[in-house]
């Protein structure tokens, strides 16, 4: 299985990210090199993929998947684009709280800690619908791992999309996030002019 193994501040560094949208609260004291350079247009398109990549842990391949899917929706290719992002069961994960980072809630995923609508899934990139129940396995409710996770994630701000019970390590997917609740700084624009090249 590939992984990407780039030192997480690095990369939020070269594509000019705060590293907060990961999850992480840590800064980074050095400058980018690159400041100063002045982007081509294919430059800042590739940028902005990158970005949409890194942020929600996708390779390349299953994100040119998720943007031919994204073109037979209806509607705007760039918005059904984020929101296919969006519905990824590791990062509903770590919007309702229960990972502080979308690594850390896919691997929570791998790990088969994660029951949807009572069935056990061990797919990070599973897509969750409307309706659908998320929480965490009975038998793993009571470990310290979720403990230590919810006093960081604690006073994390839930989209309005998701309906979480923190106590009890479980939410509810009320409908699908529309474009403007997705608090990403990408321009889908780009990646959609990249992709119809």
């Amino acid at each position: 299985m590939a992984v990407d193994r780039v030192p997480v501040l690095k990369r939020c560094r070269s594509l000019g990210l705060d590293p907060i949208y990961l999850g992480i609260d840590k800064k980074s004291n050095r400058e980018s090199k690159r400041t100063n350079k002045k982007l081509s247009e294919y430059g800042m398109q590739l940028r902005e993929k990158q970005k949409a990549k890194f942020i929600y842990g996708v390779l390349e391949k299953p994100f040119r998947n998720y943007y031919a899917k994204a073109s037979k929706m209806n509607g705007m290719v760039g918005t059904n684009l984020m929101i296919l992002l969006e519905c990824r069961l590791d990062n509903v994960l770590f919007r309702m709280g229960l990972g502080r980072t979308r690594k850390e809630a896919r691997q929570i995923v791998d790990h088969k800690h994660i029951l949807v609508n009572g069935k056990p899934v061990n797919i990070p990139s599973y897509r969750v619908k409307a309706g659908d129940v998320i929480e965490v396995k009975e038998k793993y409710k009571s470990a310290q791992r979720y403990k230590d996770v919810l006093e960081v994630t604690g006073g994390r701000m839930v989209p309005a999309w998701l309906d979480v019970d923190q106590e009890n390590l479980r939410g509810t997917v009320k409908e699908m996030p529309t474009r403007d609740e997705i608090d990403v700084p990408v321009n889908e624009m780009l990646i959609v002019e990249l992709y119809s090249k």
